[in-house]
């Protein structure tokens, strides 16, 4: 599947801040279902308000899966991978700050919104 393409449907918050690494179809053998896997990774950027100098990143945090809105009756999951930062002397550790997405939810605020205004239940995708 196109990377580029699945780019124009993902919410801009999230490619501003993560790079597709790569777009799946695949299928469940059990349910016999297609669904669409989007491997996403943190962008090579120290988030703001600290010193480039003074940190750098030691690889990624576990991936985490994330349900996204489907794509014509086919459920999409995001697969994402943050960045761990370190500071350099002391070794304490940074993360981005993600207030886009919704809390305790595993959407966007922006999607969260929608679906909250149309009644739609997005647990019907999975």
């Amino acid at each position: 599947m196109n990377n580029s393409l699945i780019s124009h449907v993902l919410p801009e918050e999230l490619i501003s801040y993560f790079d597709i690494i790569s777009t799946t179809e695949l299928c469940d053998v059990k349910t016999r279902k297609h669904y669409i896997e989007v491997e996403l990774e943190e962008k090579n950027v120290l988030p703001s308000g600290y010193e480039p100098g003074c940190y750098e990143s030691k690889g990624f945090l576990s991936c985490k899966r994330v349900q996204d809105f489907p794509l014509r009756g086919k459920a999409v999951y995001l697969n994402i991978r943050r960045r761990r930062w370190r500071h350099k002397e002391t070794k304490d550790e940074v993360r981005s700050d993600y207030s886009f997405i919704a809390d305790g939810a595993k959407l966007t605020q922006e999607l969260a919104d929608f679906l909250k205004g149309t009644g739609r239940d997005p647990r019907r995708y999975h």
